[in-house]
């Protein structure tokens, strides 16, 4: 091995590496039982972000407009409560926020159907507390979601 296949391997990282080798990692959500691409597919990371940009910015409007008359520092506190209220009253209803539902995203159970309240309420509190959201699996999941026994879908 030349020296540029060594840190062509280290930029991409050790699933590129293993790929080379021969190792058969599947599709995202080929483990889940879930389609390749379309309508039931796992979400992709872009559009997952994208909805909580948009549920965060909703949130934001209303605590720092409504409910803290101006301060910033305390709009903010009042955002995070909204966006914990918003994730569990609207996935755990109808499976999805508003940021999800305009991007096409939905939030099931691993065995399909809804989540229940319980499962709601742990994966919106670990989500707002943000670093279970940045550790992801190999079928793109979050820890957030791993621990809810959710995924999200695309609608």
């Amino acid at each position: 091995m030349d020296n540029r296949q060594a840190i062509g391997s280290w930029l991409s990282g050790p699933r590129a590496a293993a790929e080379e080798m021969g190792v058969d990692f599947g599709y995202r959500g080929q483990r889940l039982g879930l389609p390749k691409d379309g309508p039931g597919s796992v979400a992709p990371l872009g559009r997952r972000f994208g909805a909580i940009f948009i549920d965060w910015g909703l949130c934001a409007l209303i605590a720092y407009g409504l409910l803290a008359h101006g301060d910033t520092r305390v709009a903010n506190n009042w955002a995070l409560l909204l966006f914990l209220v918003l994730g569990v009253l609207t996935v755990g209803t109808v499976g999805f926020t508003p940021g999800k539902r305009l991007l096409g995203l939905r939030v099931v159970a691993e065995e399909g159907g809804r989540l229940g309240l319980v499962r709601v309420t742990i994966r919106t509190v670990l989500l707002c507390l943000a670093i279970p959201a940045l550790i992801w699996d190999r079928d793109g999941r979050g820890l957030h979601d791993r621990l809810a026994r959710a995924v999200q879908v695309r609608i």
